[in-house]
This record gives C-alpha cells, structure tokens and sequence, in this order.
C-alpha cells in the first residue's frame, strides 16, 4: 500500500498518520522524493480503506500488491517523463536517442561525434570515462578529467550527456558534469550504490543485471525510489544464457513486460544486447517497435580503432540510416 501525504505536512500530523498505520498491522516507510512525500506500507490484514483515506495529512492511498510499490505501474496514472532540460524529455510519450562511444578517447573524438549527433537531430549522448572492463588489462577509461572535457564539449552544443558511475566515490565528482547518471550491468544490484543515488537529484538509468531477471531489476529501482530519487529509467541491455552465437541475448519480452509492469520509461541497449555490429540496427528496430521509450547505441567515427566495443559499435553512415529508421517506426506508432 501506498500513502500520498500533502505536499505541506507538520510533523505532528504526519505522526499521527504513521501511528494509524501502525494500529492497522502496517508498518509505515516514509519515503520523501522531489515531488512528493510517500508512506510505503507492508502489511496482509484486511482494513476500512476510509480509516487511513480521511485522516488529515492524506491526499490519496493505494492498493499496491506488487512487492516493489514505488516503481509499481498499479499506483501511477500517468507514466512517468524524465525531464533533461532545453526540451529534453524521456518517457510518456517522448522518445529519445542516446549515442556515442563505448569510451570516450580524445577531446577531437568528443567533437567529431557531437557534430554528428548534432547533424542527425540526436540531443543526448553517452560515452563511458570509468568502464568496467572484464580483462584489469583492458582500456579504463580517461575517468574524471575525461568527464570534464566531455561534458565541456556536450554543454557547448547543446547536448545532453550520460554515463557510468561504479562506484560511491565517483557519485559526487561527476555531479556537476552530467545529466544522467548510468548504473551498470555489473552494478544493477551493488544496493550501496543505489541507496547513494537515491539522494542525489539527478536522473538515473539502471541497467538489468548480466542474468537478472526483469523482477530484480524492479527492486533495483525500488531501491533508488524509496530512497528519495523519482527519476528513474530501466535499461534492457541483454541477458548472458546458454546461446553463444551473439555476445547476449536480447529479451524484446522485457519492454512491454516493464511498460505493463512499471510507470518508468523503458530504454533498450541493441549494442550489448547482441554484441554484433551488423544486427545492431534491426534488434534496434526491433525494439523501438516493442515500446521502448529510448535507445541507447554505441556509435564511433571508425570502429575498428575504437578502445572497446568496436564489434558492436555502428560508423557515422550506418547510425545515421538507423536514427531514420527509428523515427518512421515512431512516425507510425504516433499516426
């Protein structure tokens, strides 16, 4: 169950509400978010929905049965727009591209794909400065200063930009540099890391774990949610099972699952969903047909000299193809 209290609450009614609960067998979470102030609450008995609906303090209350309620679809009626700034919007209707590099490399790099993105309308862009590599041999990213010069680039041209946080330490540093904040496959249940970013006002896209399931992905966010954080989206970047013919397996059931399940937009990773750059476009399409709310792509200038992720990341005229692409499946979908 879920209590919406009154944006403006003394502490001696908002008491009064939790005592009420208590007496019901409930037990009462507070949860305050940017915009708006929650009670979470367990519980199994049966009760008068008009003994907590009246109090004063109550604006309205629901029935959730879902173990993770804040990110519920069953409470919400409207599902809910991630909002960037300068007409930047993800979800309930908007959908938006987000593309770069697997690791930014060089400040020329930086540019080169800005003006890219910039050429094809695209308005966000991802690239990776602190990257968990599988091999400690691996490139790891050009971390903080990196970000800096990244950021410096995107903020001079209008474009937004998101990337991967791994650890606590980082959380604060790259706050003033970014506009999302991406948790990795790796990091989908490091629950430390989620609680952190629960109580930072930036917006958050958790990607689902290696073999996680879609429930578990749910709880992640649950943990952002009830930790104060509203902005939040859900990435289905592929799944590790038994098939070895492409790098994951890309569950297309989980996007309209997650839309049925939760109010959060729902973004998909083709790159490494498949790991094969010439079926990235069609899992792609694929995708975005199913409901997305976004795409995120792994995009460079030449490929084949890419620090990582050169096999499943698409050249400038092939990412330019698939961006028109998208958008006559969203042209249709909006008809």
């Amino acid at each position: 169950m879920i209590i919406q209290l009154e944006p403006k609450l003394n502490d001696s009614t908002k008491t009064d509400v939790l005592q009420a609960i208590k007496k019901i067998g409930y037990k009462p979470s507070p949860v305050n978010t940017q915009f708006g102030n929650y009670v979470v609450c367990i519980g199994k008995k049966d009760f008068d929905i008009r003994a907590i609906g009246s109090l004063p303090g109550v604006r309205d209350i629901h029935y959730v049965s879902d173990d993770y309620q804040l990110v519920s679809r069953k409470w919400k009626v409207e599902r809910t727009a991630i909002d960037l700034g300068d007409g930047v919007k993800i979800g309930n209707g908007a959908f938006q591209i987000m593309a770069g590099p697997c690791s930014i490399e060089s400040e020329a790099q930086v540019e080169s794909i800005v003006q890219h993105l910039k050429r094809c309308g695209v308005r966000v862009m991802r690239g990776g400065v602190f990257k968990p590599r599988s091999s400690p041999y691996s490139f790891r990213g050009m971390g903080l200063d990196g970000l800096k010069m990244f950021s410096a680039v995107c903020r001079a041209n209008g474009i937004k930009l998101i990337t991967e946080v791994m650890e606590l330490a980082q959380i604060e540093p790259m706050y003033d540099y970014i506009d999302v904040y991406q948790v990795g496959a790796r990091n989908s249940q490091n629950f430390n890391l989620l609680d952190e970013l629960g109580k930072v006002d930036k917006p958050v896209m958790i990607k689902r774990g290696i073999s996680g399931t879609i429930e578990e992905l749910l709880y992640s966010a649950e943990y952002v949610f009830s930790a104060g954080n509203e902005r939040l989206m859900l990435c289905e970047r592929g799944i590790r099972t038994y098939e070895r013919a492409s790098r994951n397996t890309f569950d297309i059931n989980a996007i309209p699952i997650l839309r049925d399940k939760t109010h959060l937009p729902v973004i998909v990773d083709p790159s490494h969903a498949i790991g094969i750059r010439e079926f990235v476009a069609p899992v792609a399409l694929a995708g975005v047909a199913a409901g997305a709310d976004g795409i995120i792509i792994e995009i460079h200038e030449t490929p084949e000299e890419a620090a990582s992720d050169g096999a499943q990341t698409l050249n400038y005229e092939e990412s330019a193809l698939l961006f028109k692409q998208i958008r006559a499946i969203l042209d249709v979908q909006q008809a």
